[in-house]
């Protein structure tokens, strides 16, 4: 980090009038959907720099918002805020690649987003560099809200159907033919195919907010692509209860019990510092021995290349139906 003095009374009072909104520009990633910018902050340009990596992009930038300026020049600033669309992120530092995705949607999951995390997931396992890959979502509500409804809606074809689908089966199996390890952050509620990332990670960590729930069967299809992850994570007889009553909330604790999660702990910070802790032991690990270990957590998926693509077909039919369409329509009113 660079520092500047500037000495002068001018500089200190703009600096005095930039703190005051200082909680709406310090870092991007404690925001959720809108950030406050201020264009005369001489600092703001490197942060908007250090938005900037690998996979990362900004679909739309709205600004909706804008104060006059008034008063002497070096008092005059305006605030305006733009509006973050849908990006899947992947940064690199000390043997660690973590892959962030986002949507203003509860980081629900469309196609390219989907067709994203799969890249950026296949990239990483190639990249000789990393040692162990995380898997995390922008924000600090929801981490997946699982398909996204209007994509859902918007499903004309079985052949769209089966496309659509068959980009959550695209993101399993690139974490589960991945070589490297993946830690995945859970920070706050998973639904449907945010279940499914949860269960295909290796490892994860999670806090007392991320309850879950399969919300398929409430839509008129089913947990059908995601069914063979949660299923071997959790066990059929937890994976029956969460497709079977799909309206209701399962604990973090639930989860845990169960398997989903590793280890839970009461706040971010202590989550934060346990992934910290894990990720710096992997990247210490012999890379041969993670690898080797993995082929054999993932023993008996071979066929999961065609078993998931013949799941996604079952759900791309019935997407279709009247039921599920009135569904998707009266949820999207809520």
């Amino acid at each position: 980090m660079q520092i500047r003095v500037i000495r002068g009374l001018p500089f200190c009072i703009s600096v005095f009038f930039r703190a005051l909104s200082w909680q709406f520009v310090a870092t991007p990633f404690a925001a959720s959907k809108k950030i406050r910018v201020n264009p005369c902050d001489p600092w703001q340009p490197c942060r908007r720099q250090n938005l900037r990596s690998k996979y990362f992009r900004f679909y739309s930038c709205e600004f909706v918002a804008k104060k006059p300026q008034s008063g002497p020049p070096w008092l005059n600033f305006t605030t305006e805020t733009f509006v973050m669309d849908a990006f899947v992120k992947s940064s690199f530092h000390n043997g660690i690649t973590s892959i962030e995705f986002f949507h203003p949607q509860s980081n629900s999951l469309p196609g390219r987003i989907l067709d994203e995390l799969a890249q950026a997931i296949h990239a990483a396992g190639n990249d000789e560099a990393t040692k162990v890959v995380l898997i995390r979502s922008f924000g600090d509500k929801a981490f997946c809200a699982g398909a996204s409804f209007d994509e859902l809606a918007a499903i004309r074809s079985k052949e769209e159907g089966l496309k659509f689908f068959s980009g959550f089966a695209q993101v399993i199996n690139a974490m589960r033919i991945c070589p490297k390890l993946i830690i995945g952050r859970i920070h706050g509620k998973c639904v449907g195919g945010g279940v499914g990332l949860a269960a295909a990670v290796d490892y994860a960590i999670a806090t007392d907010a991320a309850e879950v729930k399969l919300s398929e069967l409430a839509v008129g299809i089913g947990p059908f692509v995601v069914g063979p992850v949660v299923e071997r994570k959790i066990g059929n007889s937890a994976f029956s209860q969460l497709a079977i009553d799909a309206t209701r909330w399962r604990s973090a604790e639930w989860a845990r019990k169960r398997g989903l999660y590793a280890e839970l702990y009461n706040t971010v910070e202590d989550m934060d510092e346990a992934i910290s802790r894990l990720a710096y032991l992997l990247v210490q690990s012999s890379p041969e021995a993670m690898a080797e270990l993995k082929k054999v957590f993932w023993q008996g998926t071979e066929h999961w290349d065609q078993l998931l693509v013949e799941r996604a077909a079952i759900s791309g039919r019935l997407v279709l139906s009247d039921f599920t369409r009135n569904a998707i329509e009266s949820f999207k009113k809520k």
